[in-house]
């Protein structure tokens, strides 16, 4: 079959589309999670599947599934995402297999969008990748000689939890260092204890409770001194934790993506001129540091590129045999 199926699934949204071999998106839906019972995401992500397949079942229109999930992926195939109500131990592929007939693959959402970035994104053709997903939340997918790292307890990549000060903050312990600081929530955060101290801002015509990231980077981008000092001093902190990770893993690229790229020319040059100072040299000098193209597309390109590569490994078993 010329198809499969590529899912994304968030704590807010649940994505799904029909993916070609080549990596080109036909059709894609997405809907808002349904978090009313542990079953009900995997239901929409069943709908889902049926509504791509216009008509026909599943099984007649994809040849696998891929399914990027806001989570850890055990290596029993268990699925843990705090997001998520009830997804303590989701045996989330066995469920899909039996529902769809076809063979699902799943993983954590850090992985997918190295894998789509590696396949078609900023990271093609490279063998040493650190994808950094920068939205609700912070994390990262890690290639290393052509083979993604995941640590002991599939935990690698946790980039969120990275210290890049002394102070720390008091969502620190809870959220990571980083994450609290840099995050899209963290932006909005700094941009409320700026007002709280005085200072002069067009961001004080909203309601504090309702300013997001959103609203902070379309101010910067309106001139307001304060949220662009706010984006200033995220791009250098973020740069601290991106020094950290060329250090240890001497990438060739690395890949600025989820929902703050696209605020990224607030913040990237403040990244990058943090990196440079703070990163073992040699290393910061060669790395490529980039900004996604694919955006919110990476992880279903993922998805579907885990899908393709189990069609592979089983016919590849199938063949020792």
């Amino acid at each position: 079959m010329p198809y499969v199926l590529a899912v994304d699934l968030g704590g807010t949204k649940c994505s799904a589309a029909v993916v070609d071999v080549k990596g080109q998106i036909v059709s894609r839906r997405t809907v808002p999670v349904d978090v009313s019972s542990q079953s009900a995401p995997i239901r929409q992500i069943v709908q889902s599947a049926r509504d791509l397949a216009e008509g026909v079942s599943p099984k007649q229109c994809f040849a696998a599934a891929g399914v990027a999930v806001p989570g850890l992926v055990r290596r029993n195939g268990t699925v843990w995402a705090p997001n998520l109500p009830g997804w303590e131990r989701v045996p989330l592929a066995s469920r899909l297999k039996r529902s769809l007939g076809i063979p699902v693959a799943v993983e954590s959402d850090r992985n997918t969008s190295l894998l789509g970035e590696c396949w078609r994104g900023e990271a093609r053709g490279k063998s040493d990748v650190i994808v950094l997903m920068i939205g609700t939340g912070i994390g990262a997918g890690i290639m290393s000689g052509g083979s993604v790292v995941r640590g002991a307890h599939e935990l690698s990549g946790c980039a969120g939890w990275l210290t890049i000060s002394i102070e720390g903050s008091p969502n620190s312990s809870a959220i990571g260092e980083l994450e609290s600081f840099t995050a899209g929530p963290g932006i909005a955060n700094a941009a409320r204890k700026s007002l709280r101290e005085g200072a002069l801002s067009s961001l004080a015509k909203f309601d504090p409770s309702k300013i997001t990231a959103h609203e902070v980077a379309a101010t910067a981008r309106e001139g307001d001194q304060m949220a662009l000092a706010i984006f200033r001093q995220a791009g250098r902190l973020l740069g601290f934790g991106v020094a950290n990770m060329v250090s240890l893993f001497d990438p060739e690229v690395v890949v600025i993506g989820g929902g703050m790229a696209g605020a990224a020319d607030l913040y990237l040059d403040s990244l990058r001129d943090a990196m440079f100072e703070r990163a073992q040299p040699l290393a910061a000098r060669r790395v490529k540091l980039t900004v996604s193209k694919l955006r919110d597309a990476a992880n279903l390109l993922g998805g579907a590129r885990l899908a393709w590569q189990s069609l592979e490994m089983g016919k590849s078993k199938k063949e020792r045999r």
